[in-house]
């Protein structure tokens, strides 16, 4: 690996893995610092030197991980993306494809929404170096309907990229968390609402609140915790869905299922979390995300973050096969958390 590209790793993981620093919280509100955000729960901080026990094989053994599973297929179904009943207004169904990683393509209330589109060859500053997509997107991005809505949960590369917001332009309704929108114009994107945490903003009859979850930002070594976080409620009148971005396990999934019950369908993530002693402040493993699942009150979870971008430890097949042990010894039926295909399109009533 070349001194450049080692470089970019390092930042690419750091702006990925590494949790909030302190701030000054006077006056202000638990996540506010005096320059930025955090979380307002206790949790274990790691920092750079944790970052480097990490990279050289030098922190707690675990476990041996599961025997990973293949990578899924790929079952597009564009007929069910463009369907014209599902485009109108007092549909009642919920539909949902699953374009990779954190991205999904929500079609409901007539609308049609995406979750941290990336279709990107790499989540990286640059495009020659950084992690790779092993996964193509289940949809195409020509394929798309037109879209209304996108909802960002955070800035780091895999959630935030640049090339996709641009050929998205300035059409769509932006939903973001504090801080994003000024680097939204940058790219003359100003067609967009910045919420904080417990927010809300309606747009065609759906409303899109903003709701606390565990993780950090940032784009550098610079910026770290400039902008929030945050994981998404669409409420509509077919049902809640809940987008949780990226996230460690916290109390507040609780506090989210409690304030909008109930949640017919919820979009969790699974990956990215080995090993534990490094990435558990900010990203959940299987067991974990079963518990939000109980914890939202859920009718339906809907896994993702795994299988499309090298980021941890773990092999890219094993979240699922991890996911499914965690369900069977939580006592839950398979059919209330599932993995999609890549392309593949879900419904509910």
């Amino acid at each position: 690996m070349s001194y450049t590209i080692f470089l970019i790793f390092i930042l690419f993981v750091m702006a990925c893995s590494m949790p909030e620093k302190p701030g000054r919280t006077a006056n202000l509100s638990p996540h506010h610092t005096g320059d930025g955000f955090r979380n307002p729960h206790n949790h274990e901080r790691r920092g750079f030197g944790d970052f480097l026990k990490w990279q050289f094989d030098r922190g707690p053994q675990e476990a041996p991980p599961i025997p990973p599973a293949e990578i899924p297929p790929y079952q597009p179904q564009y007929a069910r993306t463009s369907r014209n009943d599902i485009h109108h207004a007092d549909s009642s169904e919920i539909q949902i494809t699953w374009i990779g990683h954190a991205s999904f393509l929500v079609q409901v209330g007539g609308r049609n929404v995406l979750t941290d589109p990336i279709f990107s060859d790499r989540c990286s500053p640059v495009s020659f170096a950084g992690p790779k997509r092993v996964a193509r997107p289940g949809i195409k991005f020509e394929d798309l309907p037109e879209i209304h809505a996108v909802v960002i949960s955070h800035n780091h590369y895999d959630h935030l990229d640049a090339a996709t917001i641009e050929r998205l332009g300035n059409k769509p309704k932006f939903f973001v968390p504090l801080g994003i929108a000024a680097w939204l114009q940058q790219k003359s994107i100003d067609n967009v609402v910045e919420l904080d945490w417990w927010q809300s903003r309606e747009l065609s009859g759906l409303r899109f609140h903003s709701v606390p979850v565990q993780h950090f930002s940032g784009r550098s070594f610079f910026d770290r915790n400039k902008t929030l976080w945050t994981g998404w409620v669409i409420e509509s009148s077919a049902g809640n869905i809940f987008f949780a971005g990226d996230t460690g396990y916290s109390p507040d999934f609780g506090e989210i299922g409690r304030r909008y019950d109930p949640v017919r369908v919820a979009l969790i993530p699974i990956g990215a979390y080995r090993p534990r002693w490094f990435m558990s402040p900010v990203h959940v493993d299987p067991p974990q995300a079963v518990q939000i699942h109980r914890d939202l009150g859920s009718q339906q979870s809907i896994a993702m973050h795994w299988g499309t971008f090298s980021l941890a430890d773990e092999p890219l097949g094993e979240p699922p096969v991890y996911l499914k042990q965690a369900i069977k010894e939580a006592g839950i039926s398979e059919d209330e958390f599932i993995t999609l295909k890549f392309g593949e399109t879900v419904a509910f009533q």
